[in-house]
């Protein structure tokens, strides 16, 4: 499923950066520019669940690690991106990781996704490459 950006998006960016999202990701999803950093780009495809934009999640994502189609669950609503930590993926970095737990609802239950994901950088774009594995990957919120 592919959302439709049209018009001004002023509210919230749901990246929680605080930015309105036209101005915070919704420029990258509609590609009038690209993440400069791991970090910006792992919060623009957080945003990219939220809006459902398979499209952008998947042009972002490593070829050689890319699934042929992405369905998203419109039932699952994403609510607040925790980043717990990043390494590298910087503007001069070519490789990067950002450790992170996504917080979302689904079915009236509040779960969380926690994950340390691997970006590289090729021809001046960050890509998301794949996860390493986290201890409680997924597991409820208490």
């Amino acid at each position: 499923m592919t959302a439709v950006h049209t018009g001004t998006v002023t509210a919230r960016c749901p990246c929680l950066l605080g930015e309105p999202y036209d101005e915070c990701c919704g420029r990258y999803h509609r590609g009038e520019t690209t993440a400069p950093t791991a970090e910006r780009l792992m919060r623009s495809r957080f945003s990219a669940f939220a809006v459902l934009d398979a499209d952008y999640l998947l042009v972002t994502w490593h070829p050689s690690t890319r699934p042929g189609t992405l369905d998203l669950d419109p039932e699952q609503r994403w609510t607040r991106l925790d980043i717990l930590g990043t390494s590298g993926g910087g503007l001069l970095d070519t490789t990067g990781t950002v450790e992170f737990r996504a917080h979302y609802v689904l079915d009236g239950r509040r779960e969380s996704l926690h994950e340390n994901s691997r970006f590289v950088r090729e021809n001046g774009n960050w890509l998301y490459l794949d996860a390493i594995a986290t201890p409680r990957h997924g597991l409820p919120l208490l």
